[in-house]
């Protein structure tokens, strides 16, 4: 299960994504980025306990994209590494 809460702090929007991220939450979080004022989106990550390899690879994208990850786990962080080592390898 996902909950995304938003949060408005000055001229930015913080986007608290709590439990597990899965492939079929990536429609509903890139709606709320791109819908964020400004496009001023930050993912505050702290309460995420699970994430699949889209996920992953949907972070790498739209961290890439100028959008910053905020307490990201370390496991989620080295994975997104490892993704995108892979990919520059391939």
């Amino acid at each position: 299960m996902l909950k995304i809460e938003t949060l408005s702090v000055g001229h930015q929007t913080i986007l608290k994504v709590i439990g597990r991220l899965r492939s079929e939450n990536l429609p509903e979080l890139a709606a709320q980025i791109a819908s964020a004022p400004g496009a001023h989106a930050i993912l505050d990550m702290d309460e995420v306990t699970l994430v699949d390899v889209e996920a992953v690879r949907f972070l790498n994208e739209v961290e890439t994209s100028g959008t910053p990850l905020r307490n990201c786990p370390p496991y989620v962080r080295e994975w997104m590494t490892c993704e995108r080592e892979h990919a520059k390898g391939t």
